[in-house]
């Protein structure tokens, strides 16, 4: 069965009535037959049908044994931190989602977990930074904003020997496009804020366990914890998987063209892109993923917190916001936006210059797009010059 195939008929036809979209279940709270005797469900913080459906359907599309579903995707990840004691160490990849970042150093740092930052585009580099505390290794990949690629297949080995936990965070891949955990990594999150729900109109994060024992621990903490996924939401995430397959083919042609574009571009460094043969670890994100997504970050040969903002300021069809994976364009300036958190020093030293642009190419025609993004570096490379001709005189 094909990947498009898949995840269309994933989404079930519903049982009780043969309505081929999923019910929303909009209640609290189910009539029991007699104590403790209900249909499967008692509370709906503890579990809600049309929840239910989604968690089964990620499950699935990820290869996984469980699924859960959360109020956001930090939510998700703090519900994967809550498998960890104190004294615990998480080795984790240096260029992060910011949020992640403060989740990790600014409140469970203080409980005592340990968070050690390593470019693990390196397999070596995770091998060196190992302790006999290391419980759980956290990887995106690619990495928000500079897309960096971390070898799954191999790090998940290093983990599987030394029985540690891995972890990916396959938001910008999807699994349109990466299967984490046929790769060996024990957990996978997703933002389902992003390509899942795929219309910016939702906030959802998603845990998808590799075996059973480990999703009822998640599951558990969802329930203890409260922070589920509302049932409209789950139903708008639904809707969204049915035509994942599709948005991101497309989001990954239109992306290939654009960030192809900006290589030549004069007024640009350096081009993120996992699908130009240039980028580091090209070859094992052609390995490990079906395509090569939708999200492109760029630097500028004026590597200034202006110069950016010149840019990001300048556009039409790339609208300034936060977030990404929807079906418009979007483009943020990383430093003072999603990874404002992240000290200087350390966002510099991960990649994140003062100049980077992340560009979440949408939908729209892609010479529209490139037009756009064209105008906007050349008035900022105009306005340079003006600049340096006026200092000159």
């Amino acid at each position: 069965m094909s990947n498009a195939t898949k995840l269309i008929h994933s989404i079930p036809v519903d049982p009780l009535t043969g309505s081929i979209s999923v019910p929303i279940y909009q209640t609290s709270t189910f009539v029991q037959e007699a104590p403790g005797e209900n249909k499967g469900y008692d509370y709906a913080r503890s579990n809600n049908p049309t929840r239910a459906v989604l968690e089964k359907i990620i499950a699935d599309l990820e290869g996984g044994a469980t699924g859960a579903a959360f109020a956001s995707g930090l939510a998700a990840i703090d519900a994967v931190v809550k498998l960890l004691q104190s004294g615990d160490e998480i080795l984790a990849v240096d260029d992060i989602y910011g949020g992640a970042f403060r989740l990790f150093t600014h409140i469970y740092a203080k409980f005592g977990i340990k968070i050690n930052y390593v470019d693990t585009t390196d397999v070596a580099n995770v091998i060196d930074a190992l302790t006999p505390q290391t419980k759980l290794i956290w990887l995106e990949t690619p990495t928000n904003p500079t897309l960096k690629i971390s070898d799954i297949e191999s790090i998940a080995k290093i983990a599987q020997q030394n029985k540690i936990l891995l972890c990916v965070d396959s938001t910008f891949a999807s699994p349109a496009l990466q299967q984490p955990i046929a790769l060996g990594a024990d957990i996978v999150v997703h933002s389902a804020t992003k390509y899942l729900g795929g219309h910016s109109d939702l906030i959802a994060g998603l845990v998808v366990c590799k075996t059973q024992e480990l999703g009822d621990q998640i599951k558990f903490i969802q329930n203890a914890s409260g922070a589920i996924l509302s049932p409209n939401d789950s139903w708008l995430v639904i809707r969204g998987i049915e035509t994942l397959h599709l948005r991101v083919q497309q989001h990954c042609r239109n992306a290939q063209a654009v960030a192809e574009f900006l290589v030549d571009h004069p007024a640009i460094d350096k081009v993120y892109y996992p699908g130009l043969k240039e980028h580091h670890n090209h070859h094992i994100a052609a390995k490990q993923q079906s395509g090569f997504g939708g999200i492109i970050s760029f630097t500028l040969k004026e590597d200034t917190e202006l110069a950016a903002k010149n840019v990001v300021c300048g556009t039409q069809y790339f609208k300034l916001a936060e977030s990404l994976g929807g079906v418009k364009s979007l483009l943020c300036h990383p430093a003072t936006m999603t990874h404002k958190s992240i000290p200087a020093q350390t966002r510099q030293a991960a990649g994140v210059a003062d100049s980077l642009i992340r560009l979440s190419v949408g939908l729209e025609d892609v010479q529209d797009l490139i037009q756009d993004i064209d105008i906007a570096l050349t008035k900022t490379l105009q306005k340079n010059r003006v600049v340096a001709e006026a200092n000159a005189a």
